[in-house]
């Protein structure tokens, strides 16, 4: 069976609720992952997801903030979710197919402005989630498991348009990249984009603040999808579509996809 997964940043699924439906009837993946979705779960809207064919739902949101839900196609059903760091905050929840292959959608805190844990505790809650994330898959590695999500971090130099520029910016210093790498390394996990897409520049993330987003092309790649060992070798088909950066008041993110033959 061919599974066509995507992951997006979707920045207020209410907000956004047009742009998801597009996604899902141009795109139309198996599972859409959504993240920064801003809403608690009995107001998102899902009746208009269901209606497009996606009908199966598990989510954990807040109010205005945070949020994450998984959209399917197909039957799935509530694996629970993790407060890495106890944070409070609705940033993972799982869910799993019935064949038996588990979905985890993360959003990992954006991490302030300053990278100084001293001074700026969202930097040091992005760390402290990143190590309890490591820690829980060290304690229990994953199998026939997926890893989804807005991880907030560009951790190669080609996932960012200028390495040199950006070491010392929230999302790409050698700290950030390290836990990363920490969390990568305990559940061995490939980063399946990158298998695809081994070279040349990638992104998934534009800022607001550039006047002319794909003229300065000042991105980062942010958005991940990762498989556990006995997944990576099922895994094709990995595109970014740029294309949605310039949809109307879109998300600053853009969706990433995958397929899978599980």
């Amino acid at each position: 069976m061919a599974l066509t997964i995507a992951t997006w940043n979707i920045n207020s699924v209410r907000l956004r609720a047009g742009l998801v439906e597009r996604l899902l009837q141009e795109a139309a993946p198996d599972i859409l992952c959504l993240q920064e979705c801003k809403s608690p779960v009995d107001k998102m809207p899902l009746p208009a997801f269901a209606a497009l064919g996606y009908p199966h739902c598990v989510a954990r949101g807040e109010k205005g903030y945070n949020g994450v839900a998984i959209l399917s196609r197909q039957p799935i059903r509530d694996a629970g979710h993790v407060d890495h760091a106890r944070l409070g905050q609705a940033r993972h929840v799982a869910a799993r197919l019935e064949n038996g292959v588990t979905i985890e959608n993360f959003y990992v805190p954006a991490g302030g402005d300053v990278p100084d844990r001293q001074v700026n505790p969202k930097f040091g809650q992005k760390l402290d989630m990143l190590v309890a994330m490591r820690d829980r898959f060290r304690a229990s590695r994953p199998s026939r498991t997926i890893l989804v999500g807005d991880l907030n971090i560009a951790p190669r130099e080609d996932d960012v348009w200028s390495h040199k520029q950006l070491l010392g910016v929230v999302s790409h210093t050698p700290i950030e990249v390290d836990h990363l790498g920490q969390v990568q390394e305990a559940g061995a996990w490939t980063d399946v984009t990158r298998a695809d897409i081994p070279e040349g520049k990638l992104y998934s993330w534009w800022s607001y603040r550039a006047r002319d987003w794909a003229a300065s092309d000042r991105g980062r790649r942010l958005d991940h999808i990762w498989a556990s060992v006995d997944l990576a070798a099922a895994a094709h088909g990995s595109r970014v579509l740029r294309a949605a950066r310039g949809w109307e008041k879109p998300s600053d993110h853009v969706p990433v996809l995958a397929t899978f033959d599980v």
